[in-house]
């Protein structure tokens, strides 16, 4: 049990930026933390200095504390790590992607319609498809699905016949049994042949249910795009076909007189594409191939543009990984004005479009809250009055000497004096001629010189390079109650920019500067990149908890991959979760989840958690025989072991 981290020391780091602190309000965190750039209304923050997220509540817009929804969950048990869910943001985002292609339609006088699908693989979660199916009903909105697991939960949600399921990746017997059999029930099920020996086997099983099946082709594009997710787009992914192998599925189909089965072409450029200008000529050259299809004799019809639809994670509107350069209007517009006039000049009909944007849709269901059980401050040492003594080594001296020198001329001069007499006393150390006491003493010297030239840097127009390495080199350590691992994978795996800040005290002026660290005994379990007013900076402005209160960060646009994509580093489970609502302006608890107790994530790696707790009631039961507690001790031992092993794998307050 750990109880919310209380104040043993004054902060003494420097200010996070430098607005007049009376002057800081709600308005100055948005600003610093860039809430505006990459909440898309979602979120805002409150006068009162909450984070906020913006729910339905009838017909009417209603702002929702974070804070107040935490300490609801926490009420109903459950504690932090909490991620929360937001379904009226999930519905928001389908319904804006439809009415933006609506709407591009319509201006281009365009002849087809849109017909939207949600790759399953995006946010697998049972909530996420049933919300997905039932409010995008409305739009005859489908779902796509690359694994048999994934199939068999579209055939169980998906039963609008005006809606399509995309059946794409790898494809055996049973796999496309069961399209077909969702075929023969009504639905529009679409398989999209990916690698070469798929036909053969999918006009053999049709044949045997006596099925003409709805097939689609994946193209391989010679167009890429600079992204984290090139690799899965242009002529060197690993699923597609070439112009010479879709020629030989569309002369086989010829041959067996089922070129009229050939209905979609599907390309796709990667799950994000930060540049308007990679998807438009991406379009140009999978429209161009798609008339040829048609030319060719296919009946077609339906023209799937994949994913890579961007979300804004840092902010800044730019074409960096993190990022995306258009809004959903201009994507809309600017396909469907491509295929329309690729189409036109070459006399074609206009493909009803269809779009796979999972991540477009579900990156802002998702919010990760956790608490902060301790710090580590870069500055502690800074509070002490150093006494050299007087049969210390030399160099200490010389180190003292060194703070009482420094000025403004001679900052880079002090430095290099500094890193020289430090180096030399480690050096003395390593060979046993100072004591550790001397050494420990060196290093509070050295860093206070450190604070003293960070202090003169802000006052320097013209740095060398020594002294600006410096000011990116002490930050406070933040240990965050959650894995980093479970639950943002991606910041781990591919340096995700997700945004990251404080969801309460928000009208205070930060006073710290953090990277956060994860609990699991890994040095990777961090997060130390931040954008911050505008810019990816090293650090996070924080705020030095209060006594006896939790201090909370917030991880938000965590809805898309990562729920799926977390493991058990650790032995850290799934978080607990809950869904939240706005009811007559009070707040809905809808859903709640609780996350894995250690006897469940036990069980995940083949333990028997019933013969675990055996194996220790042995080992206090030996402790009892050879007399190292007692009976009493032994109980209240068993007891304490029996709570933890089915309690939460997270600290709990």
């Amino acid at each position: 049990m750990t109880p919310p981290l209380s104040k043993n020391s004054a902060s003494n780091s420097h200010e996070a930026n430098h607005h007049d602190k009376a002057a800081w309000s709600s308005q100055s965190s948005s600003e610093l933390y860039g809430v505006e750039k990459w909440a898309n209304e979602f979120f805002s923050i409150s006068d009162e200095g909450d984070m906020q997220v913006h729910l339905q509540d009838g017909d009417s817009e209603q702002a929702v504390s974070l804070p107040e929804i935490v300490q609801g969950a926490r009420d109903r048990g459950l504690e932090m790590p909490l991620l929360l869910r937001f379904p009226d943001l999930l519905t928001a985002r389908i319904k804006k992607i439809n009415e933006a292609f609506h709407e591009a339609i319509h201006d281009c006088d365009y002849r087809g319609h849109y017909r939207g699908v949600y790759p399953i693989k995006v946010n697998q979660q049972q909530q996420v498809i049933e919300e997905v199916t039932e409010f995008g009903r409305h739009y005859h909105y489908g779902l796509e699905a690359g694994s048999k697991p994934e199939l068999l939960t579209a055939l169980a949600y998906m039963h609008d016949p005006k809606a399509y399921i995309i059946c794409n990746g790898y494809k055996d017997k049973e796999f496309i049994d069961l399209a077909l059999r969702g075929q023969m029930l009504g639905l529009q099920i679409v398989l999209v042949i990916e690698m070469p020996g798929e036909l053969d086997l999918i006009l053999q099983r049709a044949a045997l249910m006596n099925l003409r099946p709805l097939l689609g082709v994946r193209v391989k594009l010679c167009t890429c795009n600079d992204s984290h997710w090139s690799h899965s787009s242009g002529e060197n992914s690993v699923f597609g076909l070439t112009p010479n192998q879709v020629l030989d599925v569309v002369d086989k189909l010829r041959s067996s007189e089922m070129l009229d089965c050939l209905q979609l072409m599907h390309y796709h450029q990667g799950s994000q594409v930060p540049d308007i200008r990679a998807i438009r000529e991406a379009a140009v050259e999978a429209t161009r191939i798609y008339c040829e299809l048609s030319k060719e004799g296919a009946a077609m019809g339906l023209l799937d543009i994949g994913g890579g639809l961007g979300i804004d994670y840092d902010g800044t509107r730019s074409k960096s990984s993190s990022s995306r350069n258009y809004g959903i209007r201009e994507y809309a517009a600017d396909i469907v004005d491509v295929i329309k006039t690729v189409c036109d000049e070459a006399n074609e009909p206009h493909p009803n479009i269809i779009s796979e944007s999972g991540r477009a849709i579900a990156a802002y269901y998702s919010v990760l809250i956790f608490n902060i059980l301790d710090i580590n401050q870069s500055n502690s040492h800074l509070r002490e009055i150093e006494t050299i003594e007087p049969n210390s080594h030399n160099y200490l001296s010389k180190l003292e000497s060194v703070i009482h020198d420094l000025n403004d001329d001679n900052a880079q001069e002090c430095y290099n004096d500094a890193v020289y007499y430090r180096s030399e006393l480690l050096s003395l150390f390593h060979h046993g001629n100072v004591s550790l006491r001397e050494r420990a003493q060196s290093d509070r010297l050295f860093h206070r010189i450190l604070a003293q030239l960070r202090e003169k840097i802000d006052q320097l127009d013209d740095l060398p390079d020594d002294l600006i390495e410096l000011t990116q080199k002490k930050r406070d350590v933040y240990y965050g109650n959650f894995s980093l691992f479970q639950s943002l994978p991606d910041t781990w795996a591919i340096d995700q920019l997700f945004p990251v800040m404080p969801i309460h005290r928000l009208d205070e002026q930060p006073t710290n500067e953090a990277i956060i660290a994860d609990i699991t005994c890994d040095c990777d379990g961090r997060i130390d990149k931040f954008l911050i007013n505008g810019e990816q900076q090293n650090a996070l402005p924080v705020h030095y908890p209060k006594d006896g209160q939790d201090y909370m960060l917030g991880v938000f646009l965590v809805g898309a991959y990562q729920e799926t994509l977390g493991d058990l580093h650790n032995l850290m489970g799934d978080t607990n979760v809950v869904s939240i609502g706005s009811q007559n302006g009070r707040i809905k608890y809808q859903r709640e989840l609780s996350g894995d107790s250690v006897a469940d994530v036990l069980s995940y790696v083949e333990y028997d958690p019933k013969h675990v707790f055996e194996r220790f009631l042995r080992l206090a039961e030996r402790s009892v025989e050879d007399g190292k507690i007692s009976a009493q001790e032994r109980k209240k031992i068993i007891d304490e072991y029996r709570e933890s092993i089915a309690g939460y794998t997270y600290f709990e307050s």
